[in-house]
């Protein structure tokens, strides 16, 4: 019940009334034109290249919308028109409509946006082929769809709507996060933080060589920047390698982490409106080291991370405060890993996405194997059942189904609500009021107008005013809107149950697969934290693009494991060794073990550094241990890291003095211990990590709120 309430869910979205209208303007001038100079048959078959092409502009995609547009459209006509060839053979097209569903489906491991695109095409072969036509009519229709798609393109270049506002908002929405991390660091120093907005910011950043020449100055320096803060916020407000937990040091902490919050909101919002910083005086005045006797004054590392933290938020405004039309080609040291192919040399990369996931435990190949059954059985039922348009039941089951349950649930029933009150109103408004083909196509155009401005506020709604839409196109093209509303609410519904059935009868369940997610995590932060202890043991070789890559593996499989513990949740499946309580008090270990290590980072020593023995032995036994740990969590077995923690007493009984280094490897060690505590638990046992307790982070003691001021 809760995932199917999570569909019907309305959410609060920020709506794009100009976008909104740029899109239905296309669909308006290419259902004109063709009623104008053709057909109504013509125009119900281009205003689909205009509708699809219109959806993709609106989706997360970092690149250029216009190429977006006719991306879709190309195979949209291409799909159409060999959708065609078949039409006049049930077997023929049965092959065809099975073979290019299973290649959408697979299209979804390239990424959501090509799988959204795969899944488009199918549902303009299902509709666009059941228009009589001939060879010659098909390549119309095609070559239609095609224009449909390059009046929207031409539409986005003429009429530019907030030129690179995906990717302002993507590193502002960075910025903000830790605007946000900094203000909850000053009441609780080991505060989490989800590094999502940063990993989007990154993404965001990666241009085409075209983009690489137009890309405003301001999005240049801001987001190394953001990710080299948040590290030296956590280290600040730490009060094991930071400030102490209370006294004239943990003000000046606070105070520091409050004007850097300040600071980064600031920035933040000029990067996302494209203007200059505005910083108040207060924020500036405080940012200001303290001269003798001026005020509390911090020392030792903590002192070292609130002059880095000065340093990098005066860069961080200067940056945003240059030129922000002005662009600048992107440097070589950029171009080197921030490139995103353009779309002819994205090929061979899709391909290696696609090959990648030919292997039967791949939730795509089987998601592929499913949606395109499903097309194929809900075409012949549609065609059996005394219905005309019968494929509503295989469009309505390849519109919901995602490669995991919860999405294709939440869909479907969302769907089938959001159909039932669109077709009720547009067959009301065509029952009562009879509109001719021009009122007609004006009512499809409000709907389109409708679906874009409300897009990302459900799929219940757009469902709606898709299905609206549908009724009036239809009714351009002459069919009785009687007829149509009943195949629609039946066909769907047949349509959505088929979907359902799919995945009882060909599973792919997330759950199993939760304990191989957790290996992978514990995998990529042993990597991390070697990565970071081996530059303490060998400061003259240290190499930061090491240890960059295995922050951003290790980042990458915390998102695994997050998305993968999301779909687990929504799924009417026992757990399979792994309780929820467990995966959440491991998640809290893992996620205590990956701060600790970036705080660690934070302060890596110079080359001219003398290496630490201690911290060699440290990562020798991390790098011996770190396998054992891995394997034992796929098999179930209990983690033993009483080796390491014996190198670590060792390590201390040497040392002379605690430097950063052995205290974070401390708090590294209870981070695992908390870990294998989870693991050990059983199904309905509790466990203080869950509850956000851990060892490690018991270490560091809740701050009172400071004082008014």
């Amino acid at each position: 019940m809760k995932t199917a309430r999570s569909g019907l869910t309305i959410e609060k979205a920020k709506l794009t009334p100009l976008i909104a209208i740029r899109g239905s303007v296309g669909v308006a001038i290419v259902i004109g034109l063709c009623l104008y100079l053709g057909s109504p048959a013509l125009a119900v078959s281009s205003a689909f290249g205009a509708f699809a092409a219109g959806i993709a502009t609106f989706q997360r995609s970092w690149r250029p919308r216009p190429v977006l547009a006719l991306a879709v459209a190309g195979g949209l006509s291409v799909s159409t028109f060999l959708g065609y060839l078949a039409a006049a053979h049930i077997v023929g097209f049965l092959v065809l409509l099975s073979l290019w569903t299973f290649l959408a489906g697979l299209a979804w491991s390239v990424g959501p946006v090509s799988g959204l695109v795969g899944t488009q095409t199918v549902s303009v072969m299902l509709v666009t082929v059941t228009l009589p036509t001939s060879i010659l009519g098909a390549l119309e229709h095609a070559a239609l769809i095609a224009f449909g798609g390059l009046v929207q393109a031409a539409l986005i270049v003429l009429f530019p709507v907030r030129p690179w506002g995906a990717q302002r908002d993507a590193l502002a929405d960075a910025l903000a996060a830790e605007a946000d991390y900094a203000r909850r660091l000053r009441h609780d120093p080991v505060a989490p933080f989800d590094p999502q907005p940063l990993m989007d910011a990154r993404l965001a950043s990666a241009v085409t060589p075209r983009q690489a020449k137009r890309r405003p100055v301001q999005l240049h320096g801001p987001r190394a920047l953001a990710e080299q803060v948040r590290p030296v916020l956590a280290s600040l407000a730490d009060p094991v390698v930071g400030a102490p937990v209370e006294g004239p040091e943990r003000d000046r902490a606070r105070e520091l982490l409050g004007a850097a919050g300040t600071v980064l909101d600031a920035v933040a919002t000029a990067i996302r409106r494209g203007k200059p910083v505005r910083l108040p005086p207060e924020a500036m005045a405080t940012l200001e080291m303290p001269q003798d006797g001026d005020g509390p004054r911090l020392t030792g590392a903590a002192r070292r991370s609130a002059l880095r933290l000065i340093s990098l938020l005066a860069d961080a405004v200067e940056f945003t405060d240059e030129p922000v039309q002005a662009t600048r080609p992107t440097t070589e040291a950029e171009r080197g890993h921030l490139l995103r192919p353009s779309v002819p040399k994205l090929v061979p990369v899709a391909l290696r996405s696609v090959r990648r996931e030919l292997r039967w435990s791949s939730r795509f190949l089987r998601h592929a194997l499913r949606v395109s059954a499903v097309a194929a059985a809900g075409y012949l039922i549609g065609q059996a059942l005394p219905f005309g348009h019968g494929y509503w039941a295989p469009l309505a089951s390849v519109m919901v189904m995602r490669p995991d349950f919860g999405q294709t649930y939440a869909r479907g029933v969302a769907r089938f609500i959001g159909t039932l009150v669109g077709v009720a109103v547009g067959g009301t408004i065509m029952g009562l009021t009879h509109p001719n083909l021009y009122v007609s196509a004006a009512l499809a155009v409000v709907c389109v107008l409708a679906m874009y401005l409300l897009m990302r506020t459900g799929v219940s709604v757009t469902s709606a005013c898709v299905a609206a839409y549908v009724v009036f196109l239809l009714g351009i093209a002459g069919a009785g809107w009687e007829q149509t509303v009943q195949e629609r609410v039946v066909l769907t519904l047949v349509g959505g149950l088929l979907a359902m059935l799919s995945y009882a009868i060909f599973p792919a369940w997330e759950t199993p697969r939760l304990r191989e997610r957790l290996a992978q995590w514990l995998e990529a932060n042993g990597r991390y934290a070697i990565a970071v202890f081996d530059s303490y043991a060998r400061p003259a070789e240290r190499r930061p693009r090491q240890v960059r890559e295995a922050l951003l593996d290790a980042r990458a499989a915390r998102a695994a494991w997050e998305e993968s513990e999301s779909r687990a949740e929504k799924e009417p499946v026992r757990h399979r060794g792994l309780s929820l309580s467990a995966a959440a008090a491991a998640q809290s270990a893992l996620s205590t073990m990956g701060r600790v290590t970036m705080i660690l980072e934070a302060h890596l020593p110079d080359k001219e550094a003398e290496p630490s023995p201690g911290a060699h032995a440290f990562t020798e036994a991390l790098r011996e241990s770190l396998p054992r740990a891995v394997e034992a969590v796929r098999e179930r077995r209990s983690l033993d890291w009483s080796a390491l923690r014996s190198v670590w007493e060792e390590w201390e009984a040497r040392s002379e003095t605690r430097g950063v280094a052995l205290r974070g490897a401390e708090l590294l060690l209870d981070a695992l211990d908390d870990l294998a505590e989870a693991l050990s638990r059983g199904p309905g046992g509790k466990n203080r990590a869950a509850r956000g307790t851990s060892t490690a982070a018991s270490r560091s003691v809740r701050l009172p709120s400071s004082p008014p001021s």
